[in-house]
């Protein structure tokens, strides 16, 4: 008997197995990571960011296609970590763009999905590469838009389509030769295919414990922002009264109509935040006459979430930090009794600092770092970097945590970059500026050439040609055996690696370091700075510091104290 549909309800179990089906399978896709580093790997990531989706979609009683397609693009969009979970998010968003228009899916309709799915995620990346998730996404694409016409089973249609994928997989490292060195298929692509049999399966029937659909659990949460201690003077608060609540829309809203309400709220204060979702329009707006910004909301429907706070009355930062942290347990107890409006309650304001004109974001990885960052100007830091790849929804929190007209991100690792666009993406209410950075030093060397009397286009060309002058370095051990560039690498050994690939490999952290520098250091070369981990005694820095003064006696060497989880050594040679 032949399945010519799958409506809402079959659709939302598919979606839950095949988010199971790769949380299963996540260590072994890691495995096949052709660098042997100990970072947030392929498995992890998607993991990670599918898990963020099935958690919206699993909380739906009652499911329709819109509603699915809104849980599943929101949260795996919000939720992407790393490259591959981008990606990821991407293939969710427009395979859901499809899907939302139609009752049912048949198998025009999917092969339709899986082909704006493409579309959407080739868009979202600039240098699209071959032998990855991308070229397996696009053979399922055209095995089902070969179908179409073929048969209307959909249960034919699913194992041709996964056959395909499989083979398309297999073929990877004839397209990437770093995966045929490593003797690896593509991590990614394999992601995706658990992906897309776990699905297959549910739409077969074959039962799966959604019991537990909870994102796995990602690393404890650190307090990050730079936080001012000084009292705030009153008399700077221009516009007195944070004003925040909610339109249930009852009429119609569209683009002009949210322009016209943003422009009469700017008439009125600033601080502004107008965020549209289907039938609710969340806002924030610092003003002097709440009043106002209600009855002009009320014409567009009913509100709710109302809370309206006197900024003077509030003596000193702290004060405001507190109420926040009462405001987030009560929030908290509220999204337990109504898990349906977890997402209107977590939504915040900006901070309550008077908006500046500009404000920075940095991923960091370790206490010095930190401080580094801090004392070049960072207002917030978000803790991740390769040990665990924050999301985009991490992203978001940083940008609403920042006070700023325009905001630069330094993503300081090359598998956040596309997080960090996503969330500029997803960013209405002030101009973010991604600088691309690939590693720690490329965000330093950035930080250490913004000019503060030019402007953001100016800095941002300042930023990125100060970190392209910049060659990074790392130390760590590796997790497993490979081979990569015609170096046998074993479980256990010490790497060290520039931007691009591992440069040198050892026994011994220290020797294996200065192997790293002496094939980084050319004649050009001015300064070196060396960032000593956390497993890393400063004795031991210096000794190494004293080792490459000798070695290259024109090249100044500096040490500092990073602090990092994993990384023996982080430096820089410019």
């Amino acid at each position: 008997m032949s399945l010519n549909t799958i409506d809402a309800t079959l659709l939302q179990k598919m979606f839950l197995a095949g988010a199971k089906s790769i949380e299963a399978k996540k260590e072994y896709i890691n495995e096949l990571n052709v660098f042997p580093v100990p970072d947030g790997d392929t498995g992890t990531n998607m993991t990670l960011t599918i898990m963020s989706a099935a958690k919206e979609v699993s909380a739906i009683e009652a499911p329709d296609m819109k509603s699915l397609a809104k849980a599943i693009s929101s949260g795996s969009l919000r939720g992407a970590r790393g490259n591959s979970g981008v990606i990821l998010s991407q293939l969710f968003r427009g395979f859901t763009k499809e899907v939302k228009e139609h009752s049912v899916i048949d198998v025009p309709v999917m092969a339709n999905a899986f082909q704006k799915a493409v579309e959407t995620a080739y868009k979202a990346v600039m240098k699209p590469k071959e032998g990855t998730i991308l070229t397996v996404a696009k053979g399922a694409a055209e095995r089902a838009a070969e179908l179409v016409g073929e048969t209307d089973d959909l249960e034919y249609f699913g194992a041709e389509v996964i056959k395909h994928m499989e083979e398309v997989l297999a073929y990877t490292p004839e397209l990437l030769p770093v995966l045929k060195e490593a003797g690896v298929v593509d991590s990614g692509g394999s992601g995706l295919v658990e992906v897309v049999k776990g699905a297959y399966e549910a739409m077969l029937g074959k039962e799966v414990d959604f019991g537990i659909m909870e994102q796995p659990k990602a690393a404890p949460e650190r307090p990050a922002g730079v936080v001012n201690s000084e009292g705030i003077e009153t008399s700077d608060i221009k516009f007195g009264y944070c004003t925040e609540f909610i339109i249930m829309l009852e009429k119609e809203y569209t683009g002009q109509t949210e322009y016209e309400f943003k422009a009469f709220l700017e008439s009125i204060g600033d601080s502004i935040v107008v965020v549209s979702d289907d039938d609710i329009v969340k806002v924030h707006v610092h003003t002097n006459d709440p009043g106002l910004a209600i009855q002009r909301a009320l014409t567009y429907g009913s509100l709710t979430k109302m809370k309206i706070d006197n900024m003077r009355e509030e003596h000193n930062e702290k004060v405001i930090l507190e109420a926040e942290k009462q405001a987030a347990v009560i929030r908290g107890q509220e999204a337990e009794k109504k898990p349906q409006e977890q997402e209107v309650v977590q939504e915040r304001a900006a901070s309550t600092e008077p908006r500046k004109a500009v404000g920075f974001v940095a991923v960091s990885i370790g206490n010095g770092i930190n401080e580094i960052f801090k004392g070049l100007g960072v207002d917030y830091l978000i803790e991740g970097g390769q040990t665990m790849n924050p999301s985009t929804e991490d992203m978001l929190n940083a940008i609403e945590q920042v006070s700023a007209d325009t905001i630069f991100i330094l993503p300081n690792n090359s598998n956040i970059i596309l997080a960090a666009n996503q969330a500029k993406a997803l960013t209405e209410d002030k101009e973010i500026i991604v600088i691309p950075s690939k590693t720690v030093p490329q965000g330093i060397a950035a930080m250490i050439n913004y000019v503060y009397d030019k402007s953001a286009a100016e800095n941002e060309q300042f930023m990125t040609d100060g970190m392209h002058a910049v060659r990074s370095g790392q130390v760590t051990y590796a997790v497993r055996d490979t081979s990569i560039d015609g170096k046998e690498i074993h479980q256990g050994d010490i790497m060290g690696l520039d931007d691009k690939t591992i440069l040198a490999v050892g026994k011994n952290i220290a020797d294996t370091t200065i192997e790293l520098v002496d094939a980084m250091v050319d004649e050009n070369s001015e300064l070196i700075s060396l960032y000593y981990g956390s497993e890393t005694a400063r004795e031991d820095a210096k000794a190494v510091a004293a080792r490459i003064e000798k070695l290259y006696p024109d090249v100044d060497v500096e040490v500092h104290d990073g602090g990092q989880p994993i990384y023996y050594y982080v430096l820089s040679v410019e």
